[in-house]
Parts: structure tokens; C-alpha cells; sequence
């Protein structure tokens, strides 16, 4: 699914009550998507499954890169808003955000699964679960820049984002399952921030998603096959 996936999980994701109005989704999720279908969930906000899946022969994981997005129209809000043009963030920037969400995203998913007893593999096989993960909606509250003087971002948290997790059989393709959950990250109330607290802040959430969908992928386990499949 590539960009697409982003897009649509960003448009479909169900983000909690107590979120701030920029992060309410358009719509509520539906009962389906891609032949997977809803379940209730108490860790994230979407899960959908595939019925009669099995995931009890999955002992390996094979990631592919993580893909990641700005909220919608942020960088472009947030230089509309600058004081001044040194405090706008430029396209190289811009970049250097997303491509260091990425990274520590990549790296902490990698270390939680080989934590937790799962081999992380290049390639596919009949033991291995192929995880491709998203990061949509990321925004952060005081992004570094390279300032001519000193400047200071107090902030109720370091920003937010998205994350779209979603499950194939590595050898056939096949879709078995995807969740979607939106989250503040640094919800600590007034707080000076900075790129050095925005990326603990941030590493602090991704760790907290690692050990959701690796807690989630043992539930799976104990009730594979889902419920449904004929």
C-alpha cells in the first residue's frame, strides 16, 4: 500500500475523547476494511483482523521501513504562525524530523521484538510475520531549529502522532491483521521543550506502541485461529 496507507489510515483512524479537536477523526471507523474486520480493543483504537487467521506459527518477525507523515498542512500552519522567519521551519528541516521519527521508530520496534524472544529477520518465510508500520499525524510542539538567538517553547505536551501497524504471512502476502492508534506524546502539562525532550518524549510513546502490538501478537496467539473464519 505504500503512501496509500498512510493516507487512508490517517483518514480512518479513531482517536481517543480526551484528544485535542486537531486530532478528531472525520469519521468513525468501519465495521470492515480490506476484508479484515473490527474487533473491540482496550490498547488501540482500531484493530481489525482477519477471520480464522493463525498466528501461532509466526516465531520471526521481517519489518519493513516505516513510513512517516506530517499531520496534514502542519509544517505550513506552523511557519504561518512564526514570530519571526528565523523561527520558520525550512524544507531540509523538515526533513530531518521526519527521517529521525523514522529511525528511532525503526530501532525501538527492532530491539522490543528481538527483547521479547522474536528472531528479526531480512527475509521471508513459513515462520515469519511481516510487520509494516506507519507513523501519520506526527506533529511535535517545539521542533529544533537553527535559530540565530535563544528562543524557548513551553507546551502542555511535545506533540502527537499516529501509528498504523499492519500484519501479512512474509511468503503469501496475505493481510491478517492492522490497528490504528492516535496519541499525545510528553502529556505532562506545562513544559519547556526542545528537540532533546521532544525525541524522549516521542521514543518514550513508540516504546509504549512496541509493547502494545507485542502483547497484542500474543493474544493473538492464544485465540488463532480468529473467530469468524469458516
Amino acid at each position: 500500500m505504500s503512501h496509500r496507507m498512510i493516507a487512508i489510515c490517517a483518514a480512518l483512524c479513531v482517536i481517543g475523547t480526551t484528544a485535542p479537536p486537531a486530532l478528531a477523526a472525520p469519521a468513525a471507523a468501519p465495521a470492515s476494511w480490506d476484508g479484515l474486520t473490527k474487533v473491540p480493543s482496550k490498547r488501540m483504537d482500531a484493530v481489525y483482523l482477519l477471520p480464522g487467521a493463525d498466528f501461532r506459527t509466526y516465531t520471526k518477525v521481517m519489518m519493513d521501513p516505516t513510513e512517516v507523515a506530517f499531520r496534514k498542512n502542519w509544517v505550513r500552519d506552523y511557519n504561518r504562525d512564526a514570530m519571526t522567519l528565523d523561527r520558520r521551519i525550512s524544507d531540509s528541516e523538515a526533513q530531518a524530523i521526519l527521517d529521525k521519527a523514522r529511525t528511532g521508530f525503526e530501532e525501538i520496534f527492532r530491539k522490543a521484538y528481538a527483547n521479547a524472544g522474536y528472531q528479526v529477520v531480512d527475509a521471508p518465510g513459513p515462520d515469519v510475520l511481516r510487520l509494516r508500520t506507519g507513523v501519520a499525524n506526527l506533529y511535535a510542539s517545539a521542533p529544533d531549529l537553527m535559530t540565530a538567538g535563544r528562543s524557548r517553547t513551553f507546551s502542555e505536551d511535545a506533540g502527537s502522532a499516529t501509528v498504523i501497524i499492519e500484519a501479512r504471512d512474509s511468503q503469501s502476502g496475505a493481510l491478517l491483521g492492522r490497528a490504528v492508534d492516535g496519541r499525545l506524546a510528553g502529556d505532562t502539562g506545562p513544559y519547556l521543550r526542545n528537540s532533546v525532550t521532544n525525541r524522549s518524549d516521542f521514543e518514550r510513546l513508540f516504546e509504549q506502541w512496541a509493547k502494545i502490538s507485542i502483547n497484542g501478537l500474543a493474544e493473538l496467539k492464544a485465540m488463532s485461529p480468529i473467530p469468524g473464519g469458516s
